[in-house]
């Protein structure tokens, strides 16, 4: 069954703008973890000791797990724009984006070779999904979404678990692989890390996610994003605000009894599989009810100005170049912490590195604003679309497409 095509609304500033305030979270918690090297600080004064926790602690209630959440919420909304847009010149998009998903691990494999904590490869891996699910019903895409939101291979290990106490599953395979490659980022020269990253790094990477449960929350939100953009909710309408209001209210009521069962019933779970495992479940499960808390009062705010406050607005440039500036902030920010760059990861706590990605974020903001006065997309966008759009058969017209 194909889902009906609403009227198109032209691209969505308050998609970008959503996009722009996720990947600045991710900037923030990235500069926070020091691109993933963790800890060691030299000593510092008790009142900026205090500072520090108080400021990780924010952030962390803020935006851990929730940034990335909104950011794959709206993959998934583009893929909706991208089908929807072929399907009003009457061609298939389904193959193109395939192909897109393959142009996006070498994306993935570049900015690897930076960061090791890449989420593009999972992104097209997971995307895939997509592709079947462009012919469901919205019906079925919900039923499927909620399914992997549950994360059943976690509730499946924790059940196996309870019938056969001796199993012992610690989920943490990606630990062997975090440490080699922290190491080479506190010790290691450029080729060192780059040579580190092409197997630790990514395999430090993707067994993280896989047991931290985003092989399963990713399509999820993928399918999310999808079905918002079939219901046209990014659209101001009486239906959206409506639709906001009860997704704010329900996530609210959700809240309370999942961050108490996160917070209250481990310390009473003595068996380390089960442990592990609804320390992931249940967490996944209270991050997607506050992020739809954030994404809610952000929609419902736009809305009430209409077309978005300009403190909203502000950030549109840098969410419209996302792939550019998430992978440019990923190698700016291993060239300031990392030791064959600044090697800051040891003299800036908490405090100091939000101050450092607040000016990288001024940076690339100003950056994504020059660019894009004389450019319709991103450099990295441009790539990707061009490389989308490549013409396999020389004697067909190339298609013209609009992706965001």
């Amino acid at each position: 069954m194909n889902p009906t095509v609403p009227p198109s609304s032209g691209r969505l500033e308050a998609v970008d703008a959503l996009r722009g305030f996720a990947l600045l979270a991710i900037l923030l918690l990235h500069s926070l973890e020091h691109y993933n090297i963790f800890y060691g600080n030299a000593p510092r004064p008790e009142w900026l000791q205090m500072l520090d926790t108080k400021t990780t602690e924010f952030l962390y209630f803020l935006f851990a797990g929730k940034a990335y959440a909104t950011f794959s919420l709206l993959f998934g909304f583009s893929f909706f724009i991208q089908m929807r847009n072929a399907r009003r010149r009457g061609s298939d998009f389904r193959f193109r984006f395939a192909w897109r998903m393959l142009l996006l691990v070498g994306f993935s494999q570049f900015h690897a070779l930076f960061y090791n904590g890449d989420i593009l490869l999972l992104y097209a891996v997971c995307g895939l999904i997509l592709i079947p699910a462009s012919s469901w019903s919205n019906r079925t895409v919900i039923i499927v979404a909620t399914i992997l939101m549950l994360q059943p291979l976690c509730w499946a290990k924790i059940i196996y678990a309870l019938i056969n106490p001796e199993y012992v599953d610690t989920n943490s395979e990606f630990v062997k692989y975090a440490i080699a490659a922290e190491q080479v980022g506190r010790n290691g020269n450029l080729w060192q890390t780059l040579a580190n990253n092409i197997w630790n790094g990514q395999l430090y990477s993707n067994f993280w996610q896989v047991e931290a449960g985003r092989l399963f929350q990713t399509p999820a939100l993928f399918l999310i994003g999808m079905w918002l953009g079939r219901k046209s909710l990014f659209v101001n309408s009486a239906e959206s605000i409506a639709f906001w209001k009860k997704a704010a209210a329900c996530a609210v009521v959700a809240c309370v009894p999942l961050y108490l069962l996160k917070e209250l019933v481990p310390p009473h779970i003595s068996n380390v599989t089960i442990l592990s495992y609804y320390g992931i479940a249940i967490p996944m499960l209270y991050n997607f009810a506050f992020m739809t808390v954030l994404v809610s009062g952000f929609m419902l705010i736009w809305f009430h100005a209409g077309n978005g406050y300009k403190a909203q607005r502000f950030i549109s440039p840098f969410g419209r170049m996302s792939l550019t500036n998430y992978i440019g902030q990923s190698i700016i920010g291993v060239i300031l912490y990392y030791h064959f760059g600044f090697d800051l990861w040891d003299k800036t706590g908490a405090f100091e590195s939000i101050i450092i990605a607040a000016v990288v974020f001024v940076f690339m903001l100003t950056f994504s604003r020059k660019w894009l006065e004389t450019h319709r997309q991103g450099p990295l966008e441009y790539l990707w679309k061009k490389g989308t759009w490549i013409n396999f058969r020389p004697e067909e017209k190339q298609e013209k497409a609009v992706v965001s």
